[in-house]
């Protein structure tokens, strides 16, 4: 049986120590309120536009499909309204096909560095 090599790990001499934090930071400004003083962007309305288009695949009212931006940026929240007899298509079986569009679009909200999340109306 043969011994395994025992590595020890140093730090390179051209890389200083950690310094300590400061005593106390700066305060950050606070947040506005969610869906305050933000415009809708470039991406958000493309978001927006697949969340129509997988809804208006699945419902048999698609003129009844709207999508509102709740929350524009870099947390998207889109609310998804359809027409009351197209619900169950929306959320499908167990909440699946609801599962699979929110699937879709945090997705393509990451390949852009984003994330999204899919609020279904009643």
């Amino acid at each position: 049986m043969e011994r395994a090599e025992t590595v020890v790990h140093t730090r390179p001499a051209d890389v200083a120590p950690l310094s300590p934090r400061p005593a106390q930071a700066p305060a950050p400004a606070p947040a506005p309120a969610p869906g305050v003083g933000r415009q809708t962007g470039q991406e958000d309305q493309r978001l927006r536009e697949l969340v129509v288009m997988m809804a208006r695949g699945l419902v048999d009212r698609p003129d009844d499909v709207a999508v509102e931006v709740l929350e524009p940026g870099e947390d998207a929240v889109f609310e998804l309204h359809v027409h009351p007899d197209d619900l169950g298509h929306v959320i499908g079986k167990q909440g699946r096909t609801a599962r699979s569009m929110r699937l879709a679009l945090g997705a393509a909200a990451s390949r852009v560095g984003r994330n999204a999340d899919l609020e279904i109306a009643d």
